[in-house]
């Protein structure tokens, strides 16, 4: 079977190099140097390198491919107005360390201390965007349903790693004196406003375009991965459908707070990155080489609108 553009691509070793010398400049002329990006631009490289790490040591992949972190850092360079989010991208880091460590739990239900580790870094994010703890649910399904690694010990070893963080801020917050009943309760007050009427008028146009863009990819790689499943490892399987549950709870959580954006696309880059890799390394016909090319491009011109938006 003759390879197509879309397969030598993914299976090149030069893949992830282009993709990290590209997402450079993409930073370096978003403003990199001039603003100081260099907390946001670090959580970046270390989410990108979880990424990596994650489809290295689960194998995401039936062959030699390196789309899954390359994917990560075009996607990200997409979102050029969140560079100057450092909140978001700690919590984008965080995030992406509670996954790399999850999968070390798969079906060990005494894995106290990769689950401790787990919640831990994802609370850690929460101190940045408390707002990252709706995800909790998920991360407690997929322990139960996906990597079979939910019991009492993890259980309890989850809600020491949630509240670590808080116990070892406690003394800043006892240094505020009398502000800090107020910093904790400021901290913790969007986690109250679950029930708010969504307003979708603070969501631009720019937003918008990348949201779909997004959710256009999404909708490629899940329903290729659940109509081709079959050929995986079940680990690989539970891997992706966890992504898959993730990815739907977020769509669903950006329709009912639209003001968590900035969260949810974070998440949302980190579970599709996979997800679409998976399709464009697997699947070899004229359509999906065309397909490739224009996502490629799309993503390409959405960067640029972007940059153009932020500059």
């Amino acid at each position: 079977m003759s390879k197509r553009l879309q397969n030598r691509i993914a299976e090149s070793r030069y893949t992830l190099p282009i993709a990290a010398f590209y997402s450079i400049l993409i930073w370096l002329c978003a403003g990199l140097v001039s603003h100081q990006w260099w907390i946001q631009f670090s959580c970046f490289v270390v989410s990108a390198f979880m990424m990596m790490m994650i489809n290295k040591e689960n194998m995401l992949i039936r062959t030699y491919s390196r789309l899954v972190s390359s994917f990560y850092l075009i996607i990200t360079c997409a979102a050029v107005f969140l560079f100057e989010s450092r909140s978001c991208a700690i919590m984008q880091m965080g995030t992406a360390i509670s996954f790399y460590m999850l999968w070390h739990c798969y079906q060990d239900k005494c894995s106290v201390g990769w689950t401790f580790y787990t919640f831990f870094f994802l609370s850690a994010g929460s101190i940045m965007e408390s707002e990252v703890l709706y995800y909790l649910p998920i991360l407690w399904i997929m322990m139960a349903r996906f990597i079979s690694s939910l019991s009492w010990p993890t259980f309890f070893a989850s809600l020491v790693g949630l509240f670590t963080p808080y116990w070892l801020c406690m003394p800043y917050f006892i240094f505020q004196g009398k502000d800090s009943i107020e910093l904790l309760t400021s901290h913790w007050e969007p986690l109250t406003h679950m029930m708010s009427l969504p307003d979708y008028s603070e969501l631009h146009i720019h937003q918008l375009i990348l949201l779909a863009l997004i959710v256009i990819l999404m909708t490629i790689g899940s329903l290729h991965f659940i109509t081709t499943s079959y050929k995986d490892t079940v680990r690989v399987r539970q891997i992706f459908f966890s992504f898959i549950t993730t990815a739907v709870f977020s769509i669903v959580l950006l329709l009912i707070k639209p003001h968590c954006y900035d969260i949810v696309i974070h998440v949302l880059i980190l579970v599709v990155s996979p997800m679409i890799a998976h399709f464009f390394a697997l699947t070899n016909s004229r359509f999906t080489n065309i397909l490739f090319m224009i996502t490629l491009t799309a993503i390409l011109l959405v960067t640029g609108y972007n940059l153009w938006i932020s500059s």
